[in-house]
């Protein structure tokens, strides 16, 4: 089933493909797999490869000359003001050919329509375009040890010091935090406010400014994410954005900005695993097994309702509602999903599983890598057991679930 989203986006469509065809460097897409990210089962290979390759060098030249990198972004702020249909059938275009689609991270789709919406002009004029380009890299730096992702209850503490922010305090489960040079933190700036007020959203340097960054060790012996721990380090006054004591309402727009730009792309690192998957069941000889065909179908139907769910998500940006709580479905779906996959890849590899390759330093086998990282997908971004909340108290209208208080007043 394709979605028919009418003349104007087909033609758009043409024309992307088209441009594609015709300024992508030959043999860019032959390098590595561009779909997978670095957190599915550790994989480097793109960023590897982006950081290596005078191909992905030039392609990332040619996007930027064409402002098709933040492409979603207004025109006055640099990019081409693409609606979120005409950007999701960008990252389609991209992964049919097999390229990669250049974003700027936390950059891109957090911290610029952050300032977009909450900075000054000088802001703007300031931050944005070192977004596009690359010279600022950012990271998040918002859940804290003794908090996790309640927000309001950051403790990492920010002082204002004549035209500067000083600011101490440590953050956790900061994904990467290794490539980045700059961090956007919340922090409290007025300890007397009430619990979602006083607080502050800046934008501050990583490098040479008293910030210590260390990695916190997964148990594919991979560090996607860190944890930096504050002593004193500074920022102007010009990177608060949004004002002082005015953060809550900035985080609420870096957390809530979402333009679909992945909406029917998902699922195609998951085909290219099945088709993985099955090829294992046949180096085992299990490919004839009833209950190995039972799961890889499983697998299969899982697969296509991920496309499916894309596509329903496409014609609603199409109709212009923007994803609401049911995007938590999505999550929650990928990532069980994901980590059953896993389950089904050990269960195949039998005794062979529990043997890690030889070699230097935590080698492990693709799919021992796929069964450990799968783990931390129900976890990051919101446990499954929050997206089921969410599910149910938002999308549904279901009640909301007793918190502990409330049941211990009740006598339970």
């Amino acid at each position: 089933m394709e979605l028919d989203l009418g003349p104007e986006a087909s033609k758009f469509r043409q024309e992307t493909r088209d441009w594609i065809a015709d300024n992508a460097p030959a043999g860019l897409a032959d390098l590595v797999d561009w779909t997978v990210p670095p957190m599915t089962a550790g994989d480097h290979s793109a960023h590897a490869a982006a950081a290596k390759s005078p191909l992905h060098e030039e392609w990332e030249r040619r996007l930027l000359a064409e402002r098709m990198i933040c492409p979603q972004w207004p025109e006055r702020f640099g990019g081409r003001g693409w609606t979120a249909v005409q950007n999701a059938i960008y990252s389609e275009e991209c992964a049919r050919a097999g390229l990669p689609r250049i974003r700027r991270g936390f950059g891109e789709g957090m911290v610029g329509p952050s300032v977009m919406v909450h900075g000054t002009p000088e802001q703007q004029e300031h931050f944005l375009p070192r977004i596009i380009s690359a010279e600022d890299v950012y990271c998040q730096g918002f859940s804290e040890p003794d908090h996790g992702s309640d927000l309001g209850a950051v403790s990492t503490r920010g002082v204002v010091d004549g035209d500067e922010i000083v600011i101490s305090g440590q953050k956790v489960w900061t994904s990467g935090f290794a490539r980045a040079n700059m961090i956007f933190v919340l922090c409290r700036t007025d300890t007397a406010a009430p619990k979602h007020r006083g607080i502050s959203y800046v934008l501050l340097p990583m490098r040479d400014n008293n910030i210590d960054a260390r990695p916190l060790r997964q148990l594919t012996g991979n560090a996607e994410f860190g944890e930096e721990f504050f002593d004193g380090a500074r920022a102007p006054l010009f990177n608060v954005i949004g004002g002082l004591n005015n953060g809550w309402r900035v985080a609420m727009t870096t957390l809530g900005h979402e333009r679909g730009g992945s909406a029917t792309i998902g699922h195609l690192k998951y085909q290219r695993q099945l088709a993985a998957l099955v090829e294992l069941a046949r180096e085992v000889g299990r490919d004839k097994d009833p209950m190995v065909r039972q799961q890889l179908a499983w697998a299969h139907t899982h697969v296509e309702i991920m496309r499916y769910q894309g596509l329903r998500l496409l014609a609603q940006l199409a109709e212009g509602r923007e994803p609401g709580p049911e995007a938590s479905i999505s999550k929650l779906f990928w990532s069980e999903y994901e980590r059953r996959v896993g389950e089904i890849a050990m269960e195949l590899m039998g005794p062979e599983a529990l043997v890690r390759p030889d070699g230097e330093g935590y080698r492990l086998s693709h799919w021992q890598q796929v069964f450990l990282a799968s783990r931390a997908g129900t976890i990051y971004s919101g446990t499954s057991e929050i997206q089921r909340n969410i599910i149910a108290e938002r999308a549904l209208g279901l009640p909301r679930e007793p918190r502990p208080a409330e049941l211990k007043g009740a006598g339970a």
